[in-house]
Parts: C-alpha cells; sequence; structure tokens
C-alpha cells in the first residue's frame, strides 16, 4: 500500500475481532519501533507488549478512554528511560506512530491510549497505576498504550475536510500558504 494512501485510511480503531494476532506481526510491528529516529539517536525507549488477558483487562481501567483494551488482543506500553534523554517524549511519540501506521499497513487497527499526564483515579495518575500492574521501573516514564487487534469496526477514510489549509502559513506565520 502507498505511504499516503496509508495515511489517509488509517483510522483510530477501538473494537476488535476475537482473533488472536500472529506473534509474526507483532514482531514486525516491533521492527517498525527499532526503525524510529531518536534525538542523538539514544533510543531511550523499552517497550511491554502485553498479551495476557487479565492484565489488558486491568490496562483497560488505566484511566477513561482505556476501555477498548479490554477487548484488544494485544498491547504496545511504551516506555521510555527518563535519564537517557530530554526528549523522550518526542521520541517516543514517533515509535507510537509508528506502530500505529505500522498495524494499518499489516491489515491491522490499533488506537492510542494516552497516559503520561492522566489520571486513574482522583488520587493515582494513569503512568502510576500502569507502573503497578507492569512492574516498570521508576526511571521508565509511560508514554501511552497502543492497543492492536483485527478491526471490528469500519471507518471510512479521511477526506478532504482534515486539510486544513489556514494553518499552513508560508516564511511567516500568518503569511497563507498557496496549495497548488
Amino acid at each position: 500500500m502507498e505511504f499516503f494512501e496509508v495515511l489517509r485510511k488509517r483510522r483510530s480503531i477501538r473494537r476488535f475481532q476475537d482473533r488472536p494476532v500472529p506473534r509474526e506481526l507483532v514482531d514486525k510491528l516491533l521492527e517498525s519501533t527499532f526503525l524510529a529516529p531518536s534525538s542523538y539517536n539514544k533510543r531511550p525507549w523499552h517497550f511491554i507488549v502485553v498479551d495476557d488477558g487479565e492484565k489488558l483487562k486491568a490496562l483497560s481501567k488505566a484511566k477513561l478512554g482505556a476501555s477498548g483494551l479490554a477487548t484488544a488482543p494485544v498491547a504496545i506500553v511504551v516506555t521510555a528511560d527518563e535519564t537517557k534523554s530530554d526528549v523522550w517524549i518526542e521520541d517516543s511519540s514517533i515509535v507510537a506512530e509508528h506502530i500505529q501506521l505500522s498495524a494499518f499497513a499489516l491489515g491491522l487497527g490499533a488506537f492510542w491510549v494516552q497516559i503520561r499526564n492522566r489520571m486513574h483515579d482522583e488520587t493515582k495518575s494513569a503512568e502510576e497505576y500502569v507502573r503497578e500492574v507492569l512492574s516498570i521501573p521508576e526511571n521508565y516514564r509511560v508514554l501511552c498504550i497502543i492497543g492492536v487487534g483485527y478491526p471490528a469496526e469500519k471507518k471510512p477514510p479521511h477526506g478532504e475536510e482534515v486539510f486544513e489549509w489556514e494553518k499552513a502559513s508560508h516564511n511567516t506565520f500568518g503569511r497563507p500558504w498557496k496549495k497548488r
């Protein structure tokens, strides 16, 4: 599939078929992360592949909006060692996007569950909760969880309405970019 077609057709999928994702496809998703760029090539990330149903159910309670993880056959938790890079958030965001785009290209669906700066409940952050569920060391920060599986819902490709040309300037902020 051509890259721009992947970008246009990829949508967040939160409902999945009751069907396991083959190990070879999970390997491909991880390969896509290892191909991602990082600042000064420090590669501060670490990924936790979760395919245990009980752990997925527990992760689905990390925060509001994570419930789709309960039906996902696999999730990839994106963490990074904050002592290795001051831009771990940016580096980890790139790999999280690689996972989502690669999942779509492989015929899978995926969605991002934001964990960093979100709350599990009134007293505990979603990050603390995920850290406890998965025994993540303190120096590793949790950016997000990507739920992955075979889609049980169909969404249309993005249309022309997503192209907000007014948000693009030419040489100076506010000077409109003219699309040809």
